[in-house]
């Protein structure tokens, strides 16, 4: 059924477009009922409003924290027009029905945010008259039209002249689900804050609140619905708040590569390019040359390269932009042979024409996701990492540990050489990036091959060491004098054995395995040095 509005409730902290919606709505006859700093906004607006004191016949208390708290503006909103008892106690106390809600909540999150935010600044920023006329205007939203967002205000107004002052039961009810969606995001924020204030990482309750974004074309097959949800907990440049500059739409599998190539560039202080596959890296390279850096990274793996994320620490610029346009022709029979395409390119920013030397330089330019993320800093997002079972959520810290040297030792007669070392810095953040088993050869700080995902070590040390073969093959380098890494320890010493055999002359590995002593005593037989950190990396 359709719901006349004859008088509305208007409450909102921030008012921008209030005061046209007020006099759009005074001018179908409704009547404005406002208290505060919204009340002095209309009334200088011109919107004829009435104050809530004089309509309740009860003064505003305690610093305004007691204003729409009173049983009149609650009976209001609660009471059921069909309910001949409800309508009896609105005769005998004299509560008149309010029709139509407008609160806008306090900005607890953007006061938390601020820089020097007291506990008592927080709290003072709790709203509580706000969401519990949200709250009783959703559940009564049979008769009751519930607005909480500038953005819904056109919509309220087209309805009402739609239905000749009355909403729709709809639009009600998706009102209704959007405010109660508001006030469970409201609370969260207000318990994770509190919980943080607390040093409780991990309260016996976690209450998470996402935004959608939109709702990808499937999930990660075509028979999965799929939808990518925002934080509103976000410091850092992150895939979850990057710009989209062009490009088809952005699929579920999209999102969590592109998330995966970039955290992975964003570990590394250099210029840093990375291509991503399967959500494991091709390649990677530092280089202070960024499409010298690019090239390396391409040649890692130029088959996985081909459809792959390509993600930049760095503003791509026009040569760049046009390095990864062109790779195939740029580089010949060697660069693949099924030619290259991206289907994303995400990045700090990109310069003037980088974009369009993409996009116009190949066929395929038109289609590619560019992602522009904003300056990377120290900021991280205080959101934890999650994983979901069946029936359950697994919750923890973020892996932000990037190169704790002063943990690391040499456990070998031998000790890496300088360069050595900068290869062993480069391949232990890479291989954090790779899924688990994870194994990396690298030298002259690019990636020659990874072993992803494999059921034992020493398999991943032979599909990394096939790799790098491929990518030696090329011509591009020469494998002797490369450096492994892997995220866990090794279980026996027949991975020394195999990355030996392709050229490695050192290792970082976390060390803790029963047999290390057998794998110290086989590397230093193998002339290979070699480094424990004391930190494992696994990646599921």
């Amino acid at each position: 059924m359709n719901a006349p509005v004859r008088r509305a409730l208007i409450s909102v902290y921030d008012k921008q477009g209030i005061a046209d919606f007020a006099r759009a709505l005074a001018g179908m006859g409704v009547e404005i009922l406002s208290s505060g700093g919204t009340a002095r906004a209309l009334a200088e607006a011109g919107v004829p409003v009435r104050q809530i004191q004089e309509w309740t016949g009860f003064p505003e208390m305690l610093g305004h924290r007691v204003v729409t708290l009173h049983p009149k503006v609650h009976g209001g909103i609660l009471a059921l027009r069909d309910d001949p008892a409800h309508q009896a106690d609105m005769a005998t106390y004299g509560i008149e029905p309010v029709d139509l809600v407008c609160v806008g909540l306090y900005p607890f999150e953007k006061a938390i945010a601020a820089e020097g935010c007291t506990l008592e600044q927080a709290v003072e920023m709790i709203d509580i008259g706000g969401p519990t006329m949200v709250r009783a205007a959703a559940k009564n939203h049979r008769y009751v039209t519930v607005v909480t967002d500038a953005a819904q205000y056109a919509a309220v107004l087209d309805d009402l002249r739609a239905h000749d002052g009355a909403t729709s039961a709809a639009l009600r009810a998706r009102l209704a689900l959007e405010a109660f969606s508001l006030t469970a995001h409201y609370d969260a924020a207000i318990s994770g804050y509190l919980a943080a204030r607390a040093g409780d990482e991990f309260p016996d309750r976690l209450t998470l609140s996402y935004r959608k974004v939109h709702t990808t074309r499937y999930g990660e097959n075509p028979h999965q619905a799929g939808a990518f949800y925002r934080s509103g907990n976000t410091e850092e440049a992150c895939v979850g708040t990057a710009r989209v500059l062009g490009g088809r739409e952005i699929s579920y599998n999209n999102y969590f590569d592109a998330n995966g190539a970039f955290e992975l560039v964003k570990d590394f202080d250099e210029p840093t390019v990375a291509i991503i596959k399967h959500a494991n890296p091709a390649g990677c390279a530092i280089d202070a040359d960024l499409v010298e850096a690019y090239r390396k990274a391409y040649f890692g793996d130029v088959n996985a390269a081909m459809g792959g994320i390509v993600a930049v620490n760095r503003p791509v610029t026009v040569e760049l932009a046009e390095a990864i346009a062109f790779s195939y022709n740029r580089w010949g029979k060697d660069a693949g042979a099924g030619g290259f395409y991206a289907e994303i390119i995400i990045a700090p920013s990109f310069a003037p024409g980088a974009a369009d030397a993409i996009v116009e330089g190949k066929a395929w330019g038109k289609n590619v996701r560019l992602l522009e993320t904003g300056a990377i800093t120290g900021a991280r997002n205080r959101e934890k990492y999650l994983k979901y079972v069946v029936g359950g959520l697994l919750v923890q810290q973020r892996d932000l540990t990037a190169l704790n040297e002063e943990s690391w030792s040499c456990v070998t007669r031998r000790r890496p050489t300088d360069k050595e070392m900068e290869d062993i810095r480069f391949a232990w953040l890479v291989c954090k990036h790779v899924k688990s088993n994870a194994i990396v050869l690298a030298k002259d700080r690019a990636l020659l091959g990874a072993g992803a995902g494999q059921m034992s070590r020493v398999n991943s040390a032979r599909m990394a060491a096939h790799l790098a073969r491929q990518y030696g093959g090329t011509g591009t380098v020469d494998l002797a004098g490369c450096v492994v890494a892997s995220d866990a320890f090794f279980p026996f010493p027949d991975g020394l054995d195999v990355a030996a055999e392709a050229g490695a002359a050192a290792v970082i590995q976390p060390g803790g395995g029963k047999k290390d002593e057998d794998v110290i005593a086989r590397a230093d037989e193998l002339g290979l040095a070699m480094i424990f950190t004391g930190t494992r990396h696994f990646n599921h």
